[in-house]
């Protein structure tokens, strides 16, 4: 399968440009959304239940047509797109989903030989095709199994192989391993990265799971309400999070959570007297495993109280997030310390 090259035109491989989207009825699904996507890269579009995420990405194949904006892959408006000159775009962008949309009646191979006979591909061409993605995805001793007789995790591995029968240049990825295991999305998603590797292909999936994002996406898009409200490297946007939305999906993957306890004596502003500050403290790259707090306190004279943690890996980085309490009174003089040695800071709030 690696005669597949890497798309290396010039531009974005996807390019959504003030996209809206309003249906009959008057219901509102996008709002000016504006994003490029790189070529061969994975772009996850991270957002919760009805933020538009789905209709985004029916976007790409012309399943949904925008009522604003311009939505182009390949520089090719698929908009404004008919015919012969949709289908063209429509090969190019293969397809897997949620509940994998196999055809009970046919085998493994029969799936994945579909799109191709349904493209006029001659049956001599498709038997070395089909056996060849058959083997690419793991599944060389199920080609004549039925999809009852297979695992959630096979029958997305053969969605994933009749996303890629017709040699495309994206791949678009619908909550692909939301219906899966643990164990079995962690396999599923390594495949899409060796495809993505192998193949050069850009992936643009969706997802409600931040940690899916951080397992394979090389860049996030971040949406609530219709609108993109945060996007860039996934390292960027974990390391540095600028939106509410996006802060509270990272806290469902890091596990970093004020305890209760601390949480419902917060205010913003600082006590008159005593009193803690609540900062949160990011470790990232070559300063991620630094032991900075002990410094803190050794160098500084400055008592930390360590509320919550946890350090995660993003692609080849380390990065970590503390949320730490000190004295409130010497707040700022730990958070220039911490920030001087290369940390990120953010004051959360007080305590009394």
């Amino acid at each position: 399968m690696a005669e597949l090259a890497q798309d290396t035109g010039r531009g974005a491989a996807i390019s959504f440009e003030g996209v809206g989207k309003t249906f009959a009825g008057g219901t509102t699904a996008l709002l000016d959304a504006t994003l490029d996507v790189e070529p061969g890269s994975v772009c996850g579009i991270i957002g919760r239940s009805g933020a538009g995420k789905s209709t985004l990405l029916r976007m790409v194949n012309g399943l949904e047509r925008p009522t604003a904006g311009r939505v182009t892959v390949g520089g090719r408006d698929v908009g404004t797109a008919r015919g012969a000159d949709l289908r063209a775009i429509r090969r190019e962008v293969g397809m897997i989903f949620q509940h994998f949309n196999l055809l009970a009646s046919r085998t493994v191979f029969g799936n994945i030989a579909l799109p191709l006979e349904i493209a006029g591909v001659p049956a001599a061409d498709i038997r070395p095709r089909v056996s060849a993605l058959i083997e690419q995805v793991g599944l060389g001793a199920l080609a004549d199994r039925y999809p009852a007789q297979l695992s959630g995790g096979q029958k997305q591995r053969v969605g994933i192989a009749r996303a890629l029968a017709t040699r495309p240049r994206v791949l678009l990825s619908d909550e692909a391993t939301s219906a899966l295991d643990p164990e079995t999305t962690q396999t599923v998603l390594a495949l899409l990265r060796d495809i993505n590797r192998d193949l050069g292909l850009t992936i643009l999936l969706i997802t409600h799971e931040m940690a899916v994002v951080r397992d394979i996406a090389s860049h996030v898009a971040v949406i609530d309400g219709g609108r993109i409200v945060e996007s860039g490297p996934t390292y960027d946007v974990f390391v540095r999070p600028q939106h509410p939305t996006t802060r509270s999906f990272l806290s469902s993957v890091t596990g970093i959570r004020l305890p209760e306890f601390i949480a419902a004596r917060m205010m913003p502003g600082r006590p008159a007297t005593g009193g803690e500050e609540i900062i949160r403290v990011t470790f990232a790259g070559t300063h991620a495993t630094d032991p900075m707090l002990a410094r803190l306190t050794g160098q500084m004279g400055i008592d930390v109280n360590i509320l919550a943690g946890a350090i995660e890996e993003i692609g080849p980085h380390p990065f970590g997030n503390l949320l730490i309490a000190v004295e409130a009174a010497r707040g700022a003089e730990a958070r220039e310390f911490l920030e001087r040695h290369g940390l990120l800071t953010e004051v959360l709030g007080y305590v009394g």
